[in-house]
């Protein structure tokens, strides 16, 4: 770049009264705003390494949804640790019936250790009565069971049916409890993850509770 000779003394050299060259000026301006974009790209992604990733999700990370939205008699899967994790908000009806399949159910109280938390040991199998939340892992072979809500007979499903899963491998059922019932592949019932509400009650966090820390 060429300087302005209006801009030189007699000697040849920048006189220092005299003000900045513009194009200088131009240049420097620019520079600087360059860097500062640059700063600002490597800005970004240091500020959203604090959100977790899907790889600290599927360690374990505690996963969050929203329950307000779910309406009765309607589920929503969310993905935790790599596993279908169910979120079932039941209707009075639903709840009113669970009862009536203890007699038919392996372990309709959850004594079998390993896959009921202290807090979900009730009828329910929940915090809250309207709301179930288990992973959606036959507890058979691994399988994903499909939701039955409808009551009464369908295919593979007895008469006396009042709503829950059907295991499409080797047919297992469960209650809307997540229960299993007696003589079926599948040995226990649904698993229930750690987790707890939101003080609004309006979100559940999973992967934690009373003993699962964040």
């Amino acid at each position: 770049m060429s300087q302005d000779k209006s801009q030189l003394d007699d000697a040849g050299a920048v006189d220092p009264n005299l003000p900045p060259d513009p194009s200088r000026r131009f240049w420097v301006a620019s520079a600087c705003a360059v860097g500062g974009v640059a700063g600002v790209g490597t800005a970004i992604p240091f500020v959203s390494s604090f959100a977790p990733s899907e790889k600290a999700k599927a360690a374990g990370a505690p996963v969050e949804a929203n329950v307000s939205t779910i309406a009765p008699g309607t589920m929503r899967t969310v993905a935790w640790r790599g596993k279908p994790v169910w979120i079932l908000r039941r209707t009075p009806e639903q709840i009113k019936d669970l009862s009536k399949n203890d007699p038919m159910l392996a372990d309709p109280h959850s004594d079998r250790p390993g896959y009921t938390p202290a807090f979900a040991k009730n009828e329910y199998r929940s915090r809250k009565p309207e709301l179930l939340v288990c992973v959606g892992i036959c507890t058979h072979l691994g399988c994903s069971p499909t939701p039955h809500f409808d009551m009464g007979a369908q295919p593979g499903l007895p008469a006396s049916w009042e709503g829950g899963f059907l295991c499409p491998c080797h047919g297992s059922t469960y209650d809307l409890a997540g229960r299993v019932f007696k003589n079926m592949p599948a040995p226990d019932n649904l698993e229930v993850p750690p987790y707890v509400f939101s003080a609004d009650g309006t979100e559940v966090i999973i992967g934690v509770d009373e003993t699962h820390k964040a």
